[in-house]
């Protein structure tokens, strides 16, 4: 989905999903062959043939993964043949309804996350994370508050205050409807006084979109994973003013809301999933590879250069927080009236 060209009250959820799957179906639709040619291709087993499903468009944090993912099996020998596929829309549940649809397919594993539970509730999404099979979560990362580098906002204090005055003409960006951004973003209005109806969100399909719209002007503020922002932030071009995580970060040097008074701390964590209706066997061995993965120095390096946190979950545990997380979501988009 593009951006507005001017700054304009952000149309309404239902609008904005009809436009995100006419803009994504044809590539969907190319995408998930790929996926099928390649699982009828290897009639094996997920040693031989693995493709890893990013449910968004390349450059994001799912497709970043992902491409981790693939360069770590390739270099350590844990899967002989890796690939990506993109399939991306409405904030993942475009890729999540197609792999649903592939029952029994032991050879895919998707991307998933936060993101995507905030989606499912926003874009009414028939197809939940029930359909599919849980296999682990790998990661945790925290959303930073940035301006133009030239913004006369210097704390987040300055910005609340020019946003109160008319929130319709001040232009936030972010990832996707329904993603961590927006979850932030809205909760910092509600605890600024704002109606959360109110806020002018503008959903980009990634990082360089959203630091090119702030350099520009499109947009006033963003909120968005760190690792976005970070070229830009050290090169001087925005500037940051707060980190999302509950607790200082030692890689961060900026204050987090909750210190700053603003009772927000959201984490943007990663996941994988597989197909529904694998058999037990199927999914040990997709646990075992994974687990595999985030054991290779290849994915030890993605967790430094990437600046995510490692937290890694497999089993029940995982299945529970995704039971967790997704009424925890569901309660945080209700309070805010979507």
């Amino acid at each position: 989905m593009k951006p507005n060209p001017e700054p304009t009250p952000r149309p309404t959820p239902a609008r904005r999903v009809a436009l995100a799957v006419f803009a994504v179906l044809g590539t969907a639709a190319v995408a998930l062959a790929t996926v099928n040619a390649s699982a009828s291709g290897s009639g094996d087993n997920a040693r031989s043939q693995m493709t890893l499903i990013a449910p968004a468009g390349a450059g994001g944090g799912w497709d970043g993964a992902a491409r981790e993912a693939q360069q770590a099996m390739r270099a350590q020998g844990i899967v002989n043949n890796a690939q990506v596929v993109n399939i991306p829309g409405a904030g993942g549940t475009i890729g999540l309804t197609k792999f649903a649809g592939m029952e029994g397919e032991h050879t895919t594993l998707m991307l998933m996350g936060i993101t995507m539970l905030g989606a499912i509730n926003i874009n009414g999404s028939e197809t939940t994370l029930e359909d599919v099979t849980p296999i682990a979560r790998i990661t945790e990362d925290y959303d930073v508050l940035v301006v133009p580098a030239n913004s006369p906002y210097n704390t987040v204090d300055d910005l609340v205050a020019v946003w109160k005055r008319d929130p319709g003409a001040f232009a936030f960006g972010g990832g996707s409807l329904g993603s961590v951004d927006q979850m932030i973003i809205t909760q910092l209005a509600q605890a600024s006084g704002i109606e959360p109806t109110e806020v002018n969100y503008i959903a980009y399909s990634g990082g360089g979109e959203l630091a090119t719209s702030l350099m520009s002007g499109t947009i006033k503020a963003s909120v968005s994973g760190y690792v976005d922002f970070a070229d830009q932030i050290e090169a001087g071009r925005l500037k940051a003013l707060a980190v999302s995580a509950p607790e200082p970060v030692a890689s961060i040097d900026l204050p987090t809301l909750k210190e700053l008074g603003y009772d927000i701390e959201l984490t943007n964590w990663r996941g994988i999933v597989a197909a529904p209706g694998i058999t037990a066997e199927q999914k040990t061995e997709l646990q075992t590879i994974v687990t595999e993965v985030v054991g290779t120095p290849e994915w030890a390096d993605a967790i430094e250069r990437n600046q995510w946190t490692d937290r890694f979950l497999t089993g029940e545990d995982f299945e529970r927080f995704i039971a967790k997380e997704s009424q925890s979501v569901n309660e945080i988009w209700n309070e805010l009236g979507y």
